[in-house]
């Protein structure tokens, strides 16, 4: 049952976390740009597919939200899969091609919830009441 709630609360921090940054992105392009000392991206097209990429990925988090059993691929996908590559590329971006400092925020936030996410999944579900009743003694 402690893995279920714990799924459940990255899935709700998950879609928050991408939700907000995906709104301010759309509504506020050049103060998400000015926060991180970048300029804002031109032509906006840009910035307004990447917070409806953010938006698409917040809306899914409902469903492991929701049924964190049997919603387990999204997390998957979108924890260690999605932000675990997002918390890498904004690494080598930042060493590679001298991104400013502060996406390193980026890839903090997004590596500690691919992390946290992977150590929730790795964990062995509880069987569900409705299975452990069924079961022959």
């Amino acid at each position: 049952m402690y893995s279920l709630l714990v799924l459940k609360a990255l899935a709700a921090t998950s879609g928050v976390y991408d939700g907000s940054v995906g709104l301010v992105l759309l509504l506020a392009p050049g103060v998400m740009a000015s926060w991180f000392g970048v300029e804002p991206a031109h032509p906006r097209i840009f910035s307004d597919l990447n917070a409806l990429f953010l938006l698409s990925v917040a809306a899914g988090y409902y469903f492991p939200w929701r049924d964190p059993r049997g919603a387990r691929w999204y997390m998957w996908v979108m924890g260690p899969g999605l932000k675990g590559a997002g918390a890498v590329t904004f690494l080598l971006d930042y060493a590679f091609r001298h991104s400013p400092a502060s996406f390193l925020l980026f890839a903090a936030s997004d590596g500690t919830l691919a992390i946290l996410t992977l150590i929730a999944l790795a964990r062995p579900l509880a069987a569900s009441a409705d299975r452990s009743a069924r079961q022959p003694q």
